[in-house]
């Protein structure tokens, strides 16, 4: 099996390189408006948000950014399939203009624009980014009617276009299967508050476009990948950034393309596609040895499981996780500027020479933006 990854340095307003009704999935976190590390690239976008903000007019400024995003929520429309999801991380701003502060919903104003455009909302993730810092006070301190609570979340929106998605022939119905998830994890990938995330380290990003990124974690679009597309899909990120969702989608056997406004990002993602077969199979890894730790406890709680998994011999707890299997990466080979092929074993077993190797700090630091500690 084979996947293929392409990115598109260009902007996102004009997909033409992809064809109405191509893409499964979209998976991506836009610039935020109204957060002051992204103002220049919406001032870029459109000169009048620079106005908006010389006049102190932060509603106005608001809305012009967003609708800078519109136009590229509108092609998301487009390229998605019928029964498509698109899933948006996004955060809300807070910011003082003109002596004023105030919350600007960013998440609600997106959530608006594609209802209006016929996609369905469904229930959303509330990422829960804790902050360990000992003075988490917004305003007035402990002093009533001048304090504000704080803002320690971000939204992953969850849209779907048409109706469900459905699974006609034997294959299809197999492919699905094959890209089950295990039931421990669908309990908590499900769930609408996410905990155990935590933030990319923007200092591990270059200086000259960190301004530029909206990093995720590495486990946000490969949860999301796995949730709502099955093997061989294709995924769409149209803020690709620094490509986390294209190795998530390399991670699972799926097919990817990114657009990108800022080629300084593909040396970052070059760097980082040395080490995509170490770091998926230790991911893959992860996931096997997590799940049977929770068959151990599970079987010592509560007694032996009835089904067992056919390709690795562990006991499940649905019939439906019996088919369930991962495809370790066998190769990765880059076919041109931007392009990128992975190969796939079919055997269940992950050879030492495709597990990860650093041969120093250096190496293992490439991925760290990528990385969650579990």
């Amino acid at each position: 099996m084979n996947t293929s990854h392409r990115i598109f340095f260009q902007n996102a307003k004009k997909m033409k390189a992809l064809k109405p009704g191509s893409i499964d999935l979209v998976v991506t976190s836009p610039p935020y408006p109204m957060i002051e590390m992204w103002d220049d690239v919406f001032k870029n976008m459109n000169p009048k948000v620079k106005t908006a903000f010389k006049e102190k007019n932060g509603n106005a400024a608001f809305e012009l950014m967003h609708q800078s995003l519109d136009a590229v929520w509108d092609e998301v429309v487009r390229v998605l399939k019928n029964g498509g999801f698109a899933c948006i991380n996004i955060g809300d701003a807070v910011r003082t203009i003109n002596d004023h502060f105030r919350l600007y919903p960013n998440h609600a104003r997106i959530l608006s624009v594609f209802h209006q455009k016929g996609l369905s909302p469904l229930p959303i993730v509330i990422w829960r980014k804790q902050t360990n810092a000992p003075n988490k006070f917004m305003g007035s301190g402990v002093l009533p009617a001048g304090a504000y609570v704080t803002l320690e979340h971000e939204y992953i929106l969850v849209l779907r276009k048409g109706g469900k998605r459905t699974f006609d022939t034997a294959d299809d119905r197999a492919g699905r299967q094959n890209s089950a998830l295990f039931w421990e994890e669908r309990n908590q990938w499900f769930s609408d508050v996410w905990m155990d995330l935590k933030g990319t380290r923007q200092d591990l990003i270059d200086k000259s476009v960190r301004k530029r990124s909206a990093a995720f974690p590495f486990e946000l679009p490969y949860r999301l990948i796995n949730m709502y597309s099955v093997k061989g899909d294709t995924v769409l990120d149209p803020f690709l950034g620094t490509g986390t969702t294209m190795f998530a989608a390399m991670a699972t056997c799926r097919n990817s393309v990114g657009v990108e406004i800022d080629k300084n990002f593909l040396e970052i993602i070059d760097a980082q596609f040395g080490s995509i077969v170490g770091f998926s199979n230790n991911h893959i890894s992860e996931r096997l040895r997590r799940h049977e730790a929770f068959v151990k406890d599970r079987i010592q709680a509560k007694g032996p499981l009835k089904h067992t998994n056919q390709h690795y011999g562990f006991p499940v707890i649905m019939n439906q996780e019996k088919n369930l299997m991962f495809n370790p990466l066998q190769s990765a080979g880059k076919t041109g500027e931007g392009c990128f092929e992975i190969k796939y074993s079919e055997e269940t077993e992950i050879k030492k020479s495709q597990q990860p190797e650093y041969s120093d700090e250096s190496g293992k630091k490439r991925f760290q933006q990528l990385e969650l500690k579990i």
